[in-house]
């Protein structure tokens, strides 16, 4: 195993992502509602990090030779995992200091920890394996932007028609890109990946307990994801139904 470099690319890109929080919450989203300017704040760093996220793991996954699901960490994919690391960091704190007045943090807390525990194992335990998580980090990020968009607009409220108009203009592109990426490249990926390691092409590398809690954790997240969407559809389709019925009655 090759040794684990310690660099500065932890604290600087959490120093960020918290500049950039307060940026929104202070000046971009002042004028806001209390109750909407957190949320649109960690909108924001959420944006920053998936569309960041994209291109840097892609280019560290492209960059590599040698990448494959047991293959050691290189720095630009160490440093990745440091910067999403930094991203979870920051939201967790966020989600410390504003709770939601809907609830659901402890949803979100818990997928933050558990996300942070497998990238901090990857990244700082056995430096193996960042290939495997790297490509599903693209996989879960690539519909940040509609996501974010897809929120943000729901923040604002309904007495903004702009943020209504782009809301319903975002939404369907949103479901159909989430639902792709969730519910048919995620779980055939997670499959690949988990044969790969149930085999035992990474036991001289990777401790089997490590990357079965890294099965688990993604199994559980990917799963609450495709429920997640599953709803959002049920409930579109739903008001879709109940406009439909109005205009024929």
């Amino acid at each position: 195993m090759e040794p684990i470099t310690y660099t500065r690319d932890l604290p600087l890109f959490f120093s960020i992502f918290i500049f950039v929080y307060l940026l929104g919450y202070l000046f971009i989203f002042n004028k806001w509602t209390p109750e909407s300017r957190p949320l649109a704040s960690s909108c924001l760093i959420s944006l920053l990090h998936g569309v960041s996220a994209v291109f840097l793991a892609g280019n560290a996954l492209i960059s590599d030779p040698n990448r494959g699901f047991s293959s050691a960490n290189t720095q630009s994919q160490n440093s990745v995992l440091d910067f999403s690391s930094a991203y979870f960091l920051a939201d967790l704190l966020h989600l410390a200091v504003f709770p939601s007045p809907a609830g659901g943090d402890s949803l979100f807390a818990a997928h933050h920890a558990a996300v942070l525990f497998v990238f901090l194992t990857c990244r700082y335990m056995v430096s193996h394996g960042a290939c495997a998580l790297l490509a599903l980090l693209v996989v879960a990020e690539a519909t940040s932007a509609c996501q974010n968009t897809w929120t943000l607009a729901a923040a604002r409220g309904s007495d903004a028609p702009f943020a209504v108009g782009l809301r319903r203009f975002v939404t369907l592109p949103f479901y159909a890109s989430y639902s792709v990426c969730r519910c048919v490249l995620a779980p055939l990926l997670i499959v690949k990946m988990t044969w790969f390691y149930v085999s035992g092409g990474a036991d001289d590398v990777i401790p089997r307990w490590v990357w079965v809690s890294w099965t688990v954790v993604i199994v559980v997240a990917v799963t609450v994801s495709i429920l997640w969407i599953w709803n959002l559809w049920v409930l579109f389709f739903q008001e879709r139904y109940s406009k439909f019925t109005k205009k024929v009655k």
